[in-house]
């Protein structure tokens, strides 16, 4: 009577960019007699293991930290003289692409001084604009519109 023996040996192995890549190899063998199947499961272990171990040291592609990250889109910078500053439409901000589109929309419909906004966000977070995470973006956001709000009220309560 014939004795199957399956072994498997498989590795995974993390790379840069949150990328990892696998190999495995799985091998069936017939065994005439049940006298040496330990010895006969560590042959086909070691064997397996060295041989998925030298095949995973080629890695093959390993993505750049950004891939499949899609860049927000770009749009004309629209620059008014005296109101230049670092905070410009690029792919450089790490911020949310739709946190990039409120800050700017913010500062354009309510007609402020880049410098103003960027000065702030110097004082608040001690970074430019863009360079501004998710949390701080979101900060900057809520003091932009609480001073928008106060200097409505300061104007309405003036009429």
């Amino acid at each position: 009577m014939a004795v199957k023996l399956i072994a498997n040996y498989s590795k995974r192995l993390g790379l840069p960019g949150y990328s990892s890549h696998q190999f495995s190899v799985s091998v069936e063998t017939e065994l005439n007699t049940t006298d040496d199947i330990a010895h006969e499961a560590g042959r086909l272990y070691n064997n397996l293991q060295t041989n998925v171990d030298e095949q995973i040291r080629q890695t093959g592609f390993v993505p750049p930290h950004d891939y499949g990250m899609e860049p927000p889109a770009r749009q004309a910078d629209t620059v008014q003289p005296g109101n230049v500053l670092p905070i410009a439409r690029h792919s450089d901000w790490q911020c949310s692409p739709k946190q990039q589109e409120l800050i700017l929309k913010l500062i354009g419909e309510n007609n402020l001084d880049k410098n103003d906004v960027e000065q702030l966000a110097k004082q608040r977070f001690r970074k430019s604009v863009p360079q501004l995470n998710k949390l701080e973006a979101s900060g900057l956001i809520d003091l932009i519109i609480q001073q928008q709000l106060q200097d409505r009220k300061k104007k309405g309560g003036q009429r």
